[in-house]
């Protein structure tokens, strides 16, 4: 069971200030998370083959080739500052 000496601690690691009703209101939120979390380990999913993402994931990259733009004023018009045909940005190593 979720208390609220239990949720100023979790608050306290997550560096957040709550206020007393800011933790009643998550008390009874982290219980009823805990609560279905409860009903959904009595789910037998004992011949659901274990996966990190539903969908079949495939490689989604390109090579890696300089290839010509045609709209280049389009693309450096919504630059803040721009050095001829050249996006501007500031120093990083002295």
């Amino acid at each position: 069971m979720i208390d609220e000496k239990l949720v100023r601690q979790v608050a306290r690691l997550a560096r957040l200030q709550l206020s007393d009703d800011e933790v009643a209101r998550f008390k009874d939120q982290l219980g009823h998370i805990l609560e279905t979390m409860d009903e959904l380990k009595q789910v037998d999913t004992g011949g659901v083959p274990a996966t990190s993402h539903v969908l079949g994931l495939t490689d989604v990259l390109r090579e890696d080739v300089a290839r010509p733009f045609a709209h280049r004023e389009d693309l450096l018009a919504g630059a803040p500052r721009r050095e001829g045909p050249y996006f501007k940005v500031p120093r990083v190593i002295e």
